[in-house]
């Protein structure tokens, strides 16, 4: 008996492995897809602070679709320019070849944009929105598409475009306005000895001039320069009634806007840039009182309410210009790549790139949520910068007091008219 209870159990055992065997197999989980995104600024080097705000403002916009597209995880790979083109050509290599992104975003310096854009059309590898905005980036894409279109798409338009021509125009609109004397019309141009320096003081000198202005200095000086009172006395000496600088570092800038007060310049300080940190007040205090700057605001419910949540979380006030911005193109990028997926099935370097040409390029798809530009749209026109208007791209040019600035032009846009320095004659 025992004998046969034991065969009865033994035949029941395989009769049980041979059901789960034939019975319905388990549902695999499906594989996620990793997507590896280089997010490209100057975290370390001069232009640190203004890195961190790039990288803060890519961080929230993915945090809040919890880094997921589609089937698809986003990972980051931070690729540290350092200021530097050779440093962050080298950083980028590494970032393909080591870390394996499939594209790039971000940036911040001209002369970096213009050395790694050799780097993608080497290896093929779409890049979205760098900020480096000198006209060289714009001229290389244009002489030959097929091999530089892997920069796709300009976070900021070239200066000749944008900055440069808007302070010629708003000069000639505030003389003819009777805000500005017609007589005061001679200016010193102090520049970054960079590509976007030149592309800034070169285009504004003959703005200006054509404009009958008299231009009494074109100067550049290194990125690294903090020490500016032997220039700022040759100003002074010339008399100009106008002294335009820039820097994309914030020592500089701070350091030169400081040191113009102290010099004692009896002249208009135009310090383009000088809000391109949220904490510049904090560097250059009432010495930046009556400078004119060129940059955008949030001035919207939709961008103080994330100007508000962009302090809580990172404990200092974020620029419009840096932050701001790479929040904008950021989320422009993400419903790029939605629409990638959506159209092609996959996310891949060769879809976003075709994306980019077929529907980015045209026209066919632009981004109109975000906080700090109405609408961010490219044509076959303007690519690869995108378009400049007052529906569009456009920086208002304002003036500071107390930290804060307010918008002069344009006149439809404007919350004040300009006024002239106490110490200007």
């Amino acid at each position: 008996m025992k004998g046969k209870l034991s065969t009865l159990i033994a035949v029941a055992v395989i009769l049980g492995l041979l059901g789960a065997a034939c019975g319905p197999a388990a549902t695999p989980k499906p594989v996620e897809k990793v997507f590896k995104l280089g997010v490209l600024g100057p975290f370390t080097g001069p232009a640190a602070r203004t890195g961190e705000e790039i990288k803060n403002g890519y961080v929230m916009a993915f945090d809040a679709i919890g880094y997921k597209v589609g089937d698809y995880k986003i990972e980051f790979v931070y690729i540290d320019s350092q200021s530097d083109p050779a440093k962050a050509t080298t950083a980028y290599e590494e970032a393909i070849v080591r870390d394996k992104i499939q594209a790039g975003a971000g940036g911040w310096h001209s002369s970096v944009a213009v050395a790694c854009m050799e780097v993608t059309a080497k290896y093929k590898l779409p890049h979205f929105f760098s900020a480096g905005e000198t006209h060289i980036v714009s001229e290389k894409v244009r002489s030959d598409l097929d091999k530089y279109g892997y920069w796709m798409a300009k976070g900021w338009p070239m200066p000749k475009a944008l900055v440069s021509k808007t302070y010629a125009v708003a000069f000639d609109d505030f003389v003819q306005a009777g805000v500005w004397s017609a007589d005061k019309k001679t200016i010193a141009i102090s520049c970054e000895d960079t590509d976007f320096g030149r592309a800034v003081g070169g285009p504004l000198h003959q703005y200006l001039k054509e404009r009958g202005w008299e231009i009494l200095a074109e100067d550049y000086f290194p990125l690294e320069e903090t020490e500016f009172y032997p220039l700022l006395t040759k100003y002074k000496t010339s008399g100009a009634d106008v002294v335009l600088v820039t820097a994309t570092a914030a020592a500089g800038i701070s350091a030169f806007t400081k040191q113009f007060k102290e010099v004692g310049l009896e002249a208009l300080l135009i310090g383009h840039g000088l809000g391109w940190i949220g904490e510049w007040y904090e560097l250059t205090g009432d010495a930046a009182d009556y400078a004119l700057d060129q940059i955008p605001q949030l001035a919207s419910p939709k961008s103080k309410a994330w100007a508000t949540e962009f302090e809580k979380r990172w404990g200092f006030k974020p620029s419009p210009s840096a932050a701001g911005l790479a929040y904008d193109w950021a989320n422009f990028l993400i419903k790029i790549m939605e629409a990638t997926i959506e159209e092609y099935g996959e996310m891949t370097s060769e879809t976003l790139y075709k994306f980019g040409r077929e529907k980015l390029w045209t026209g066919q798809f632009t981004y109109s949520e975000g906080i700090i530009m109405p609408r961010y749209r490219f044509t076959m026109d303007s690519i690869p910068d995108p378009v400049v208007d007052k529906e569009d791209f456009l920086f208002p040019v304002i003036q500071y007091f107390g930290g804060e600035g307010v918008i002069l032009w344009p006149f439809d846009w404007k919350e004040a008219d300009l006024k002239m320095p106490p110490w200007v004659k």
